[in-house]
């Protein structure tokens, strides 16, 4: 029985595609003599490369010969299919990921071709990343640039002058360029914070904390949602309520964390809203070791969940619907590019969903 490296497996496929037109993946496994799991993944691997589309029960090539792409359809419309787009983001290591496997489903959805960059929040490298992608041929970009301080002013006034349609990703233009005729794709991270707040109010708390990243931008619409949903619920909101952190795991990581929680005993806070996951998990930890415990003594909730359900307990927490707002946002791309300066300006926010679990006590849903 012959033995197929992945790329080996995966141009075999690709050659019957070839021959046949279209293939069923119940074929593939006969052929090949592997699992059906295994043809899957490989399908995957081709797919998300634009060399191949799925059909039901099998998989034919991306753009057959001799015929014209035909048009498809999106949630914001029709597109052109085979469109190529751009796609800048801050990092690929956590929060985007899941952004852009949703853009990428979307795009391979319209048989079109995603080509992504990286600007790891280096002042610079979002128009030198978007000038590479514009010579690449790019007909529509999807971002997450600066927006804040005069570069960020600047930058998004040359975004509006791009010869292609922009889309921003979890960015908005600030109060300083109100009409500026970008479109957006956002999670609503101040609707997320007040569902925080309003589930633990609903339990008893009072007095709830706010701990955020130091670094990270969602912080201040964060602070916001916790403020606002505090104010209408007539509880306090007083400063000495909120505390920034360094990244969990980092040099004295520790020692903030638990200085933090000492002060939150000190002030009677009887519960905390973390941002992100890593923090949320380093605090439940630094509260066990100082003998605090959660849930009975201090209930938390987590504002991300990449990996809020492994903690100990498992943590309540927030949820940005990462997938669905990136394939939004591809959708929104690929239809401006096909209905260029007739289409009105789109903002699209989407609500972030409370997944209940046992940090906070009660019986989860």
């Amino acid at each position: 029985m012959a033995v197929f490296l992945p790329s080996e497996r995966q141009e075999r496929i690709l050659t019957a595609v070839r021959q046949h037109g279209t293939v069923r993946l119940s074929e593939l496994v006969d052929q090949l003599n592997v699992s059906a799991v295994t043809i899957r993944r490989d399908v995957t691997a081709l797919a998300d490369r634009g060399l191949l589309r799925r059909v039901h029960g099998g998989i034919t090539l991306s753009h057959r010969t001799g015929r014209e792409p035909e048009p498809q359809r999106t949630t914001f419309g029709p597109t052109t299919a085979g469109i190529l787009l751009g796609m800048v983001v801050p990092s690929v290591e956590y929060y985007w990921p899941q952004v852009i496997q949703g853009a990428q489903t979307a795009v391979n959805a319209a048989d079109g071709r995603l080509v992504m960059r990286v600007s790891s929040y280096e002042p610079g490298e979002d128009r030198r990343q978007i000038t590479a992608l514009l010579e690449r041929g790019v007909r529509t970009l999807l971002v997450a640039p600066v927006v804040t301080g005069a570069y960020g002013l600047d930058l998004l006034r040359w975004l509006a002058a791009r010869p292609v349609p922009v889309i921003l990703i979890e960015r908005q233009p600030p109060p300083e360029l109100p009409t500026l005729a970008l479109d957006a794709a956002t999670t609503a991270h101040a609707i997320g914070a007040g569902l925080a707040v309003r589930h633990l109010v609903t339990l008893g708390h009072r007095d709830i904390a706010l701990v955020l990243s130091r670094q990270s931008p969602t912080s201040r619409a964060l602070r916001q949602g916790w403020h606002d949903t505090l104010t209408e619920l007539g509880l306090p909101h007083p400063d000495s309520r909120l505390f920034e952190l360094a990244v969990y795991g980092t040099p004295g990581w520790a020692t903030t964390y638990d200085t933090v929680l000492r002060r939150c005993r000190e002030l009677g806070a009887t519960a905390l809203l973390v941002h992100s996951d890593r923090e949320a998990i380093g605090m439940v930890e630094r509260a066990r070791d100082l003998g605090i415990t959660v849930p009975d003594e201090l209930a938390v909730i987590s504002y991300d969940d990449e990996v809020a359900a492994t903690s100990d307990p498992p943590l309540t927490a927030v949820r940005p619907q990462k997938h669905r707002l990136g394939q939004l946002a591809a959708e929104l791309a690929l239809a401006r590019a096909t209905e260029v300066g007739r289409r009105p300006v789109h903002r699209v926010q989407l609500w972030p969903t409370l997944e209940v679990r046992e940090s906070c006590g009660g019986q989860p849903d």
